[in-house]
């Protein structure tokens, strides 16, 4: 069915598959938040199965409510953190484990089914199609790393695996820019060609903020923003006493607290200045939504700058360390944003320089002729 003027309806257009795209998105953001708080609450390892179907159903009576925490009384946090627990205390931190996978399954269905529809109504072409499955099986192996992150917890330690929450939160990462990038070339068709070059000022921001989300991701897992909660120095010095007190020296970057704190900092002075040098060099070049991305990334930075400081100094209550997480994703998003909005002007640029011989000569033309 087409509209008086020949167009596809708009749940039918490429600018429909765009909007989609950004709410899968904003779902993935949800879960990543969702995520936080249920590490910062302590809730994750409440679940201690992963079943992804009958998963979905909590208990329902009382019976299988004690059935779940008799579960749980069995893994090392209970034994040595919580052991006393009521069953009304495990039922608040199940329940964050229980929304965040519930989460998890709800962006599998929020893909999968409208990602048929699109294909079928052809918003979505057939050569586009590896490219969706390819974001859908990504998402499939988030769940997959997440509950190897879980399991991690489960035998011998306390808490999930610094590596693999790392890991974790790394594949959210992947695929919320892909699917913010490719959101962003379906609501803007035909203003990018396929061999536009990226800019590399922002995607070098895109990277440092990634990989400082990572670091943060460490320190969560170390507990290192419990320590050192002064700034600017640690504790009146530049540098923790013990930076290199693990041996070999290298498990201090992973394994060591006082490191994985530092390395965090230093992640965000690094951060900070590359986005400030960045904005510096571009000012006055910048129009229209380049601009505003461009304009957008240093008023997000420090507002993450000044949210870390106080995350920090406060020894991380929950609600500001979960607003710093997302703060953070905020942050590489704006830097995506950046990204995209860059090379379409550039290419506007280029186009325009390239049109310019041919419209001189058109114009000489037309005079000889008169």
């Amino acid at each position: 069915m087409t509209n008086t003027l020949g167009q596809s309806p708009f749940w039918r257009s490429r600018r429909a598959v765009g909007f989609w795209l950004l709410a899968i998105a904003a779902v993935i953001l949800g879960m990543i938040t969702v995520g936080g708080l249920t590490r910062i609450t302590g809730s994750g390892l409440s679940i201690t199965e992963w079943d992804v179907i009958m998963g979905a159903i909590p208990p329902l009576n009382d019976a299988q409510w004690h059935e779940a925490f008799a579960k749980y009384q069995r893994i090392p946090q209970y034994i040595h953190e919580n052991r006393g627990m009521s069953l009304e205390a495990f039922k608040g931190i199940f329940w964050w484990e229980w929304a965040h996978r519930l989460l998890g399954r709800l962006l599998g269905v929020l893909f999968f089914a409208p990602f048929v529809w699109f294909a079928w109504a052809g918003a979505i072409k057939r050569a586009e199609w590896p490219r969706m499955i390819v974001l859908f099986l990504l998402g499939g192996l988030q769940g997959a790393v997440g509950w190897w992150m879980v399991q991690s917890g489960l035998e011998t330690r306390m808490s999930v695996s610094q590596y693999r929450l790392a890991i974790h939160l790394g594949v959210a990462l992947i695929l919320l820019v892909a699917m913010v990038w490719t959101a962003l070339q379906y609501l803007r068709a035909g203003e990018q060609s396929a061999t536009a070059k990226m800019p590399r000022g922002p995607v070098a921001i895109a990277v440092l903020v990634y990989v400082q989300m990572l670091l943060g991701a460490l320190v969560a897992g170390l507990h290192a923003g419990l320590i050192y909660n002064t700034w600017p120095s640690m504790d009146g010095r530049f540098a923790p006493e013990d930076l290199f007190g693990l041996s070999p020296w290298w498990t201090n970057f992973f394994e060591n607290p006082a490191t994985a704190q530092f390395d965090h900092r230093i992640g965000a002075y690094i951060v900070a200045t590359s986005v400030f040098a960045l904005w510096w060099r571009e000012r006055g070049r910048l129009q229209g939504l380049a601009r505003r991305s461009g304009n957008a990334l240093p008023h997000v930075t420090l507002f993450q700058i000044a949210l870390g400081i106080v995350t920090l100094l406060l020894q991380a209550p929950e609600f500001l360390a979960a607003a710093h997480q997302l703060t953070a994703v905020l942050l590489l998003c704006t830097a995506v944003w950046h990204a995209f909005e860059l090379k379409t002007q550039n290419e506007g640029v280029r186009h325009a320089e390239n049109d310019l011989p041919s419209r001189t000569v058109d114009r000489g033309v037309g005079s000889r002729a008169g």
